[in-house]
């Protein structure tokens, strides 16, 4: 953007202040001006009138002034043009950095969208590799009222690195209310992950508090800015692992103006059949593992039976006969391409067809293609396909392998051991589909053979979170939505807490079809601090050896501390103690301790939400079950009883994982409080 130097004598604050208010101007003039479009003239129908309707409806909310947030965060002055030769240019040009596009009346940009090239800079750039940038400017913000700025001067040797004050402010800015975005704070190696292409699957490896998910959000972000027609045709989708946490990060796509990204857990994808049963553990990993793909496959084609008889097929006068032995070999043939059980069905009756017009067309005759269509749907040819191809409903074929003994055993030959198929089968008899009391992991086999049948719809781009907790079968479950996409694969091996959890990422990543993705690793981290991440990583050792530990790079250590209580009320004085404080605070605690916590915490009179409910400035205090804290984020957290959420899981490598988890969730401060010993681990 040209803009004169600034004038030496003028307060910066009040010109930063000033363009500020120049750029909400703009951007209120843009909406009007969008609010404004008569359509009448330009559209040829209704069907037209509403797509460019919904297009302008989009348009409008996406330049929305959020009055709470401001419309840049950073100011890049180069010292030449970008793009010109700098030897025959003089002048630099400067740039504001922010969450859109904004320009001026005259079409001018007044504010750069932080996902354009030459915004890249500000995120990169460094003492060693100034990028040609003269000064670095960060503001500071209460509200949306700019407040405070902060300077580097890039290329000046004199000038000695330092870390950025403000930025350490925002990171570790009280957080009240759904997930923010993290654009003014992004680090150079998160830039790089974000702005990687949207050709390759990229899997981030990421400890509490790094950002990955922020990463994986922003990378979305990214795409969309740099590919919008290609994904605006084949989406764009968000995978989290529960409810709570989808409405935790929902806000943060849209504020940065990105309105159409589809949000959904494993559970949404793979919902055909109502889930209303749970299996043991045991159960659940045979059901979750790769084998029983092989297995689907096996059941399924095995309907495929072989002809016997020859095909008749009357027109007028005439008999044409195609023979048992050529059915055989059309069957084999398709059976050969390995196509969709459905797709080859639907193509068996063509291929009889075509061997009776070879016959008419040897006797004289000159079929066209309607007459093919014609014996394709002839009742004998019809016959013919139901008794050789039949259709397979994939819940009744999953049902049968969970139910009938001998039919599993046929398929689960030489893949499944006999304790294994045991371990699979219901003990209960089943009267139907509906009747049927599914689990999730039966979801995902239905999913699985839905797909044998018929092909699942790929989307251009999935971002997968907490990636860990998935097992093989949901990652082909996931895999089959990108197979002409890719993928963002988000995940802390430490952190898994399923009995399938994921062992390491190549493997993940060949389950999901993509082994060519990219593994990255972030270890830096910007929200847990200092003190209570060194404590909780003396649990790597025992659920994630080899692991690189996350290594705060803030400078304020947090408050972290250790308490031994007698009962309930101690707890809750502790949660009074960092209400006290601003920001959210959550009492995280097992499962099975939370309703008496409930209790305690409404006879002090202290109200809380439940995972997901936003927070409010009168209600700050969220009680969560260890199960759901995975993902979330609080200011302050208060951890009750560690060995309680240890022996809630079925093993104690689980368990360590699943308190790994809680006590890594606090951005500013935790306290843990126990009446029993705490976990060896941890001594």
């Amino acid at each position: 953007m040209n803009d004169p130097l600034d004038d030496p004598l003028a307060d910066p604050l009040a010109r930063e202040r000033s363009h500020l208010a120049g750029s909400r101007a703009a951007l209120r003039a843009m909406r009007e001006d969008v609010e404004s479009l008569d359509i009448r003239d330009v559209t040829a129908n209704w069907v037209n009138a509403e797509v460019l309707t919904r297009q302008i409806d989009e348009r409008i909310k996406a330049l929305a002034d959020l009055s709470d947030t401001p419309l840049f965060f950073g100011r890049l002055d180069h010292l030449h043009p970008p793009g010109a030769d700098r030897a025959e240019s003089a002048a630099g040009e400067r740039f504001y950095i922010g969450r859109r596009h904004v320009h001026d009346a005259k079409g001018d940009p007044m504010v750069i969208d932080w996902r354009a090239p030459v915004s890249q800079p500000f995120y990169r750039a460094s003492k060693k590799d100034p990028m040609d940038i003269a000064l670095r400017r960060r503001f500071g913000y209460t509200g949306g009222e700019l407040t405070a700025y902060e300077d580097e001067h890039l290329s000046d040797p004199a000038e000695a690195a330092r870390t950025s004050k403000l930025l350490q402010q925002e990171i570790e800015r009280p957080r009240v209310g759904p997930m923010r975005d993290i654009v003014a704070t992004i680090q150079p190696e998160q830039d790089e992950i974000v702005r990687s292409g949207l050709g390759g699957t990229v899997c981030v490896q990421g400890g509490p508090g790094t950002g990955k998910t922020a990463v994986g959000l922003h990378r979305v972000a990214y795409l969309l800015y740099a590919h919008r027609e290609r994904l605006a045709r084949t989406g764009t989708l968000v995978i989290g692992p529960n409810r709570s946490f989808l409405h935790y990060i929902e806000q943060v796509l849209p504020a940065l103006g990105e309105l159409a990204v589809q949000q959904a857990t494993v559970d949404d994808l793979v919902g055909q059949v109502e889930v209303r049963g749970t299996d043991e553990p045991a159960t659940a990993v045979v059901k979750g593992d790769a084998r029983l793909a092989e297995v689907l496959k096996r059941a399924l084609y095995a309907q495929v039976t072989m002809p016997t008889e020859p095909v008749v097929v009357v027109r007028g006068s005439r008999r044409w006969r195609v023979p048992a032995y050529e059915l055989e070999d059309i069957v084999r043939e398709l059976l050969a391409r390995d196509i969709r059980y459905g797709a080859a069905r639907e193509a068996l009756p063509q291929r009889i067809a075509h061997a009776v017009l070879v016959q008419m067309e040897r006797s004289g005759e000159a079929p066209d293609d309607r007459v093919q269509d014609a014996v394709a749907r002839n009742s004998a040819v019809k016959a013919a396909v139901k008794a050789i191809w039949p259709p397979v409903d994939p819940a009744k074929l999953v049902l049968r392998l969970l139910t009938d003994a001998d039919f599993l055993a046929a398929h689960a030959d030489g893949l499944l051991s006999q304790d294994e198929q045991k371990t699979l089968l219901w003990t209960k008899p089943v009267r139907s589909v509906k009747s049927a009391r599914w689990s999730a992991a039966d979801a995902v086999l239905i999913d699985e053979a839905g797909d044998l049948v018929q092909r699942t719809h790929s989307l251009g781009h999935v971002v997968l979170d907490e990636a860990q907790d998935l097992s093989p079968m949901q990652y082909r479950a996931v895999g089959r939505r990108c197979t002409t996409g890719s993928a963002t694969v988000l995940g802390d091996l430490a952190q898994g807490t399923t009995p399938w959890a994921t062992r390491s990422w190549d493997e993940a990543l060949a389950h999901l079809g993509k082994t060519d993705g990219v593994i990255e690793e972030l270890t830096a981290g910007f929200r847990v601090p200092t003190d209570v991440i060194a404590y909780a990583s003396r649990l790597l050792p025992h659920i994630a050896p080899g692991l690189t530990p996350v290594a705060s790079v803030r400078e304020n250590p947090g408050f972290f501390d250790l308490r031994t209580v007698d009962g309930t009320r101690a707890v809750v004085a502790a949660c009074e103690e960092l209400l006290r404080n601003a920001g959210s605070t959550a009492l995280i605690a097992a499962d099975a301790r939370v309703p008496a916590l409930a209790e305690a915490l409404a006879a002090a009179g202290i109200p809380c939400l439940a995972p997901g409910e936003e927070t409010t400035r009168e209600t700050r205090l969220t009680l969560v079950p260890a199960s759901l804290a995975k993902g979330l984020e609080y200011d302050y957290v208060v951890l009750d009883e560690p060995r309680a959420v240890v022996d809630a899981e079925p093993d104690e490598r689980t368990g360590l994982r699943r308190l790994y988890v809680a006590l890594t969730r606090a951005v500013s401060g935790l306290i843990v409080t126990h009446t029993t010993p705490l976990p060896p681990q941890l001594t």
